[in-house]
């Protein structure tokens, strides 16, 4: 499951992330940030997995994928916060497609997380 975190304004957007991650699941969040990238060009986001992240089946994968390579200059900053070690080094990995920032955090560390990324 997706879901948007109530902290989101404006160009911050906080992703909460929890289970497997499904086509469905990104069908349903991408209007939602297609729009928020429409309104303020650059974003700055919280990616917050909690202890039930699986991961994402292949279709999401290939969503997930997409949009990063769609939108690779778009992300000014991104948190990591509490995803397993395999994402944390994809997100590493990703970082060299990406004209923004990525900071890995872990999941106690969520105050901290909004704090670098509001900076």
């Amino acid at each position: 499951m997706i879901e948007v975190m109530k902290e989101s304004e404006g160009a911050l957007l906080g992703v909460h992330v929890s289970g497997l991650l499904h086509e469905a699941d990104y069908r349903m969040f991408l209007p939602t940030l297609e729009e928020r990238f429409r309104d303020y060009g650059k974003l700055r986001v919280l990616f917050y997995a909690d202890e039930s992240f699986e991961g994402w089946d292949l279709r999401a994968a290939w969503e997930d994928m997409s949009l990063g390579l769609k939108h690779a200059s778009d992300f000014e900053r991104m948190a990591v916060v509490g995803a397993p070690e395999w994402v944390n080094w994809c997100m590493k990995l990703s970082a060299f497609l990406m004209k923004g920032e990525i900071k890995i955090f872990a999941r106690d560390e969520l105050d901290d997380a909004w704090a670098w990324v509001k900076g």
